[in-house]
């Protein structure tokens, strides 16, 4: 992976991840200037399968002042994800279990300067674990700190 551009932070927190995949966006040249100057937001969005095609939903990508508004992009339309058939049936049949979900993780350039998303197949946290890892999160600290002091 390359320049990390924007990472959905909450996903951690809220999801155990299971299996992560990486996907291609179909963009437009206006939103792939927005996401080099970096206005993206990936945390409130989520992933649905439409006619087995995977698309990102409510992924903020702001518009640019400098881009002319015939050629301007909706910012928070849908995108479509480009991925192979295989792994798109394996998320179907894991969302369809019960529990599980797609989510997206972070939006990065690869090697070539191509614009990838990360995404994973996630089981949601319950209320104590998302404690417990706030409290091992938090003794992680604490240790690190005393290491530091001694």
């Amino acid at each position: 992976m390359g320049e990390t551009i924007a990472k959905n932070k909450k996903a951690y927190f809220d999801y155990f991840l299971e299996e992560k995949f990486e996907a291609g966006l179909v963009l437009k040249g206006s939103e792939i200037k927005a996401i080099r100057a970096g206005r993206v937001n990936l945390k409130d969005s989520f992933i649905r399968f439409v006619n087995n095609e995977a698309f990102l939903f409510n992924a903020h990508i702001g518009r640019l002042e400098t881009t002319h508004h015939f050629y301007s992009h909706e910012e928070r339309g849908s995108r479509k994800l480009l991925l192979h058939k295989k792994q798109i049936t394996k998320m179907i049949k894991a969302v369809e279990k019960e529990g599980y979900t797609v989510v997206p993780l972070q939006l990065y350039f690869n090697d070539r300067n191509i614009v990838k998303i990360q995404i994973a197949i996630a089981k949601g946290k319950q209320l104590h674990d998302k404690r417990n890892d706030l409290k091992e999160k938090d003794m992680k600290r604490d240790m690190e700190r005393s290491m530091k002091d001694y």
